[in-house]
């Protein structure tokens, strides 16, 4: 009959980490596939340097390219349709805010026309998307 020396009522010392590590990365490539998925669209455009960007979330996120073409959440839209998700943006909120997103290359009368536009519809508040890096002040 063989004999047993481990004793039942021992306590347990020691945990083997090993399955936890493997859930934990198992999860990890879950989440970094799926992040892919979920990130808006973005236009590829080349903003302009701010030594004093913030970071600021808004539901409307409008982009102009260089050629003045306007979108909405990745989407090319016209002026009207952007005027008619702004008012809705503010039926929904009254306190709506946008980001515009401009091209460093885009004329100023383009995100003048947007602003515009905005305020027409009933949103006030916005910001303007810049990189975040420093730059030398004007006139240095």
């Amino acid at each position: 009959m063989a004999h047993s020396t481990q004793n039942d009522d021992d306590m347990i010392t020691g945990i083997n980490v090993t399955p936890l590590v493997d859930v934990v990365l198992v999860l990890l490539i879950i989440l970094m596939v799926t992040a892919s998925y979920i990130v808006t669209k973005a236009i590829p455009m080349e903003l302009p340097n701010a030594a004093t960007g913030e970071a600021s979330d808004a539901p409307l996120a409008i982009s102009i390219d260089k050629d003045a073409r306007l979108y909405l959440d990745g989407d090319l839209v016209s002026e009207t349709d952007l005027e008619r998700a702004a008012g809705r943006a503010r039926e929904k909120n009254p306190n709506a805010r946008a980001m515009i997103a401009a091209d460093g290359a885009a004329q100023h009368r383009s995100v003048v026309r947007v602003i515009d536009l905005l305020r027409r519809s009933g949103v006030g508040k916005f910001a303007i998307n810049v990189n975040p890096h420093d730059v030398k002040p004007i006139g240095n």
